[in-house]
């Protein structure tokens, strides 16, 4: 028995509607899918790691927007 409350017939049950929802043939994309964005998720939170000066990080005075050089117009 698994220590969050799900007896191994839930996982049993849980296989079996998927199979039975998207087909034995699907699975195996859904899988792919699925990895490929979990791995696309962690290279995003490491990179997010790794860069702690991003805009978020830093004080709201720094924050502000500068106004458009003279140039440009504001309504674009």
């Amino acid at each position: 028995m698994l220590s969050n409350g799900l007896a191994p017939w839930h996982l049993l049950l849980l296989v079996l509607v998927a199979v039975v929802v998207f087909g034995s043939s699907r699975l195996p994309g859904a899988a792919r899918g699925l990895g490929q964005a979990l791995r696309i998720l962690k290279s995003e939170v490491g990179a997010a790691k790794s860069q702690p000066d991003t805009a978020a990080s830093r004080p709201v005075e720094e924050q502000q927007l500068k106004p458009p050089p003279a140039g440009e117009s504001a309504a674009r």
